[in-house]
Order: C-alpha cells, then sequence, then structure tokens
C-alpha cells in the first residue's frame, strides 16, 4: 500500500477524532454547512464539487475553514475511483479539524453492503485499485481454499468440464485485487473501521442528515439508538441479517421521503421532524438524475443528484449559512424554494439556465406547470 501525507495525517488526526467524535450526533451553532451527495466511486466528480464549494483547494486540501463537511453515504460502487475517494475524505477529515471544521461521513446502503459482501455494484476496476504484487498468489490461495471447502461438503464438481466451469466462474468474480479489497473493508480493515465508527444519522442545527431517510417504524427512535445498532452491525457483518442495516425500513434504504406521494407522508413527516427538533431533513440514496430536489414545500431535501460518472450529472451541494439555504449547481448559487407558490418553478429555472442544454430539469418544470 502506498502511504502518503493524507493516509498518515487521517491515521493521526482522523483516529484522534474519531474516539472523541463518534459517539456525537448533535452540532450546534454551526455557521456553514456543505452537504454532497453520493459519490459512489468517482473521486474526480467529488473534488469537483468540493472545490466548487471552497471545501476544497487546488491542492486537494481542506480549504473550508470552520465549515462542516457532511458526505450523505454511499462512497463506494459502480465507479473506478472508490479506494480515492474514501482515501480523500480520510484525510479531509484530519485537516478540516485542525482548521476547526469537521467532516461527516454518513454510513450509506453502498458503504455496508460492501462491507456485509453484496458486492453486485462493484466494478473490477474498484478491485484493481488494491491490487498488488502479491495479489494473484492470494487469490489461488483463496481459490485453493474454496476447493477444499466444496470438497469436505461434498460439492466440489467430479466431470472433467464441470471443474473448469467451476475454476474459470469463480476466478471471473474474484479478479486479483479482490482479496485485498475484502480484507480492507472487513470490520477492522482500513476502511471498514473508518466506516462503521461514523453515524448513520446526525442532526446540525436544525437539519437532520441521513442517507435514505426516517421511516414511520424508526419514527421514534433515537439517533443515537440507530448510530450505535447500526455500528454494532457492521462489526460482525456475518451475523448481519435481518438488522437495521439492511432492511428497506431501515435508514440506509428507505426510499419513501424521496419516492412517495407527499400527501401521504404529510403527517408522518411533521412526526419525525418534531422528534428530532428540526425543521429539515436532508437525504440521499435515491437517485433523482437532474437536480438537487426539494420536497414538502424544502423541509425534505435530496442532494443525490447523480454526480458521479455513473449518472453524469453536474457538481451540485447543498449550502446551509446562518439562515439561508441554497444549493451550488454547476457554481451557480440558487436559493432553495420553500412551499409559496412559484418558489419551486423559479428554482428549476434557475437551475436550467445554469445547467447545460437541453437540461433535464426542463421536463421536471414542465411536471410542476402541468400540476398548477
Amino acid at each position: 500500500m502506498k502511504i502518503t501525507r493524507r493516509s498518515l495525517l487521517a491515521g493521526s488526526l482522523g483516529i484522534l477524532a474519531r474516539a472523541q467524535e463518534t459517539a456525537k450526533d448533535d452540532w450546534q451553532g454551526v455557521a456553514r454547512v456543505v452537504a454532497v451527495g453520493d459519490v459512489h466511486g468517482d473521486r474526480d466528480a467529488l473534488v469537483a464539487v468540493l472545490q466548487m464549494a471552497g471545501i476544497l483547494d487546488g491542492a486537494r486540501h481542506w480549504a473550508g475553514g470552520k465549515s462542516h463537511l457532511v458526505q450523505i453515504g454511499d462512497i463506494p460502487a459502480r465507479g473506478p475511483q472508490t479506494r480515492e475517494a474514501y482515501d480523500l475524505l480520510m484525510g479531509l477529515e484530519g485537516e478540516a479539524l485542525q482548521s476547526g471544521g469537521m467532516v461527516h461521513p454518513l454510513i450509506g446502503n453502498h458503504d455496508a453492503a460492501i462491507m456485509y459482501g453484496d458486492l453486485r455494484n462493484v466494478l473490477p476496476e474498484e478491485y484493481e485499485e488494491f491490487r498488488e504484487a502479491e495479489s494473484e498468489a492470494r487469490l489461488q490461495k483463496a481459490f485453493n481454499d474454496e476447493v477444499a471447502a466444496a470438497r469436505k461438503s461434498g460439492q466440489y464438481p467430479t466431470r472433467a468440464e464441470e471443474i473448469e466451469y467451476f475454476r474459470n466462474s469463480w476466478f471471473e468474480r474474484h479478479p486479483p485485487g479482490f482479496v485485498e479489497h475484502r480484507a480492507a473493508f472487513g470490520p477492522t480493515g482500513q476502511y471498514g473501521s473508518w466506516i462503521r465508527k461514523h453515524n448513520a444519522v446526525i442532526r446540525i442545527n436544525d437539519a437532520l442528515f441521513v442517507h435514505g431517510g426516517i421511516s414511520p417504524k424508526y419514527v421514534a427512535t433515537a439517533r443515537g439508538t440507530i448510530n450505535g445498532t447500526i455500528q454494532r452491525e457492521l462489526l460482525n457483518p456475518s451475523k448481519l441479517p435481518p438488522g437495521m442495516s439492511t432492511e428497506t425500513a431501515g435508514p440506509l434504504w428507505y426510499r419513501g421521503l424521496a419516492e412517495d406521494e407527499e400527501r401521504s407522508l404529510e403527517t408522518h413527516l411533521r412526526a419525525v421532524l418534531r422528534f428530532h427538533g428540526v425543521s429539515r431533513v436532508v437525504i440521499g440514496h435515491t437517485v433523482t438524475r437532474t437536480a438537487i430536489l426539494p420536497r414538502f414545500g424544502g423541509r425534505v431535501v435530496n442532494i443525490d443528484l447523480g454526480l458521479s460518472r455513473f449518472y453524469g450529472r453536474p457538481p451540485a451541494c447543498l449550502v446551509l449559512e446562518g439562515s439561508s439555504a441554497y444549493v451550488l449547481h454547476r457554481g451557480a448559487k440558487v436559493p432553495l424554494p420553500g412551499a409559496k407558490p412559484g418558489e419551486f418553478e423559479a428554482y428549476c429555472r434557475a437551475i436550467i439556465a445554469a445547467d447545460d442544454k437541453p437540461s433535464p430539469v426542463e421536463k421536471l418544470l414542465q411536471s410542476a406547470d402541468q400540476r398548477h
């Protein structure tokens, strides 16, 4: 593994910060909060949005002063720069502390899934990031162990063509770097241990941040209970299912606040806001493919517009600064709309003006116009 100044800084300051702050889930009096959506293996897209927001300088170091950066979860999967994205945030975590700021990388469903072995969305390039000189030898040993286990259980094939298929399919599913990848994302691995020591839900000022959302099942569950439960589950992924980290009603997977009809969830949303003492919930997880989208009159904000190359949307983030809430979209500052008539339409038009043409937000605006 290549050791850099950034990784050393993360190892010293980052570990100290986690020991002091892991149990904390509430920060008040923060002057500026920048919230960034799902990264999905695209370090370059993450760098672009952080530089746009003034969080990162040209040398990719912290420039945000006392700002708090919230990364809403889902750093890995679907992109070739998963390890680089983790390394960037791990380094910034320590650098931010030196300036009086903070980095809050929340646990997303893909961060958890990669720990407990759901690798459906992991690309070959992500394993390649972990490839080392001994990777082929480690892979051969892992295959030999698999063969030995299959023989012991009586499941190893006997015909030559079946044995060849067994071998070829196994190595197709386990490319070089696979063994190192799984070790790194294990509960005590470099990235797995870092993931599970962070929170799934936090409050900053009067906003709640969570990857998927708060479902009716967990409407009265304290943040500390949610965070502690998920952290404990990820400590031993082999005993995970069923659990809060995997269920569709859990905070990592719930999509209701992003997808369900607003009137049907109005009572539930009010209960969430009241229980946590906030005026807004910021979520990711459900990609909009258009722009950062406010719902429920701005009381829910979905910041997962799909900024990674997998989805191809531009750099955008949510900024909460004092009493001001706005979106940076391709560098354009667009006030977050509330519930007043015409505000959402004005928001869409401002995003369209900043977008490349044709903007996918045009269809969103047309739908809004038709509703009125």
